[in-house]
């Protein structure tokens, strides 16, 4: 069965700093590229970061370029998101997903897995 565990969310102040982990089981790391997503109240899911199969290379919404970073260790299976200057619009529950082989785009519906969510809530 594959599982995807997401954890790291808590409350933070505009400014601050959070850094979210996605432990993976029941898949062969290497040949998924993995996502985090993040869905506010009312809103619809949104892409938030990708890393291509093997680390090939990441990819960001326009809106966290350069306050987030994607990445992955490949030992244990996990994949974290660094949040970094956190503003309340990202407040979110995030979710991490995998989708198999080297993949993109922020399509839910194109992603093979997903995990259960860990709330962001950044305070103004």
């Amino acid at each position: 069965e594959v599982q995807l565990q997401a954890s790291g969310g808590g409350l933070v102040q505009t400014g601050g700093s959070l850094r979210l982990s996605c432990a993976t089981s029941g898949l062969t790391f290497d040949d998924y590229s993995f996502a985090w997503f993040r869905q506010a109240p009312g809103k619809e899911r949104e892409g938030v970061a990708i890393i291509g199969i093997g680390d090939s290379s990441t990819y960001y919404r326009d809106s966290v370029e350069g306050r987030f970073t994607i990445s992955s260790d490949d030992a244990k299976n996990a994949v974290y998101l660094e949040m970094n200057n956190l503003k309340p619009e990202d407040t979110a529950v995030y979710y991490c997903a995998a989708v198999f082989g080297l993949d993109y785009n922020f399509t839910p519906r194109d992603y093979d897995y997903w995990g259960q969510g860990t709330l962001v809530t950044v305070s103004s």
